[in-house]
């Protein structure tokens, strides 16, 4: 009874279209990028490798900096007594 009543479904034509190409795919003018990769992957590798290097040095510098205010605060506790 309060059941909507919905519109019948339309048919579609059956007929495939067919698509023609008028024009064939224009190749690049431009050079490809393929030679420039090795170039790019140097240069990440190098920044990679140039990063850890400044990573290790940062933390032996503030291990070294911690083993001498524990040696100096050592060394000055011995002098006091």
């Amino acid at each position: 009874m309060f059941r909507p009543k919905l519109p019948d479904v339309p048919t579609l034509p059956t007929t495939p279209l067919v698509y023609q190409q008028t024009k064939a795919p224009v190749p690049s003018m431009g050079r490809s990028l393929t030679p420039y990769a090795g170039a790019v992957v140097a240069v990440v590798v190098v920044g990679v490798v140039l990063t850890a290097l400044l990573a290790a040095v940062a933390v032996s510098a503030v291990s070294v900096a911690i083993a001498a205010v524990v040696l100096r605060s050592l060394l000055n506790g011995t002098n006091k007594r």
